[in-house]
C-alpha cells in the first residue's frame, strides 16, 4: 500500500517540479527508502536526513537544543523544528518531518509508545501534529510512513 501512495505522490512531485526532503527519527530512513524506491526518483527527492540522536537534530537540521529539553524529541515543537530545518537546508520545495516513539519500549504515560509527531513544509509554510498509533514497532513505522506519505500528498494535490 505504501508503494502505491509514494507512486502517487511522486507522480504528482514530477508533475509539479517539486523537489522533497525528509527529515527522520523513529521511521530510521523507511520513508526515504519509499520514496527513492520508485524510478525517477532523483528527479524529485533531494536528500533525507535520518537524525535519530537529539545531538544530530540540532548538528544537521538546526532544531534548538532547548525545544529537546523542554518539549522533548518526541513533540509537535521539535517535528516543526526538523521541517524547517530539512526544507529550508536542502532548498526544497516540500518537506517531511517524523519523529516519534515506535517501541516496543520508551514509551511513558504522557508519551506512549506509538505516539508520532509529523511535521510538514511547503514553500516556507510549515505545520505539524501528532498521531497515536497501534501495533508493532513495524506496524507503527509503516503506519507513520502511510500518514506522512498521505499529508504530502493532499498538500501537493
Amino acid at each position: 500500500m505504501s508503494y502505491l501512495k509514494a507512486k502517487h505522490l511522486s507522480e504528482l512531485l514530477i508533475s509539479k517540479s517539486l523537489t522533497i526532503a525528509v527529515a527522520e527519527s523513529c521511521t530510521g530512513g523507511a520513508l526515504s527508502s519509499s520514496l527513492t524506491s520508485i524510478s525517477g526518483a532523483s528527479s524529485y527527492f533531494n536528500c533525507g536526513f535520518i537524525t535519530y540522536s537529539n545531538n544530530s537534530k540540532v548538528q544537521m537540521l538546526g532544531v534548538n537544543m532547548q525545544a529537546i529539553e523542554t518539549f522533548g524529541a518526541v513533540s509537535e515543537k521539535v517535528a516543526r523544528e526538523m521541517v524547517i530545518g530539512a526544507g529550508e537546508k536542502s532548498q526544497s520545495n516540500l518537506a517531511v518531518s517524523i519523529t516519534g516513539i515506535a517501541g516496543p519500549s520508551g514509551g511513558t504515560p504522557e508519551k506512549p509508545v506509538g505516539m508520532v509527531c509529523f511535521g510538514f513544509f511547503l514553500n516556507g509554510d510549515s505545520t505539524s501534529t501528532t498521531q497515536f498509533f497501534k501495533g508493532s514497532r513495524s506496524e507503527i513505522v509503516s503506519q507513520s510512513i502511510s500518514f506522512a506519505l498521505e499529508g504530502l500528498t493532499s498538500m501537493v494535490s
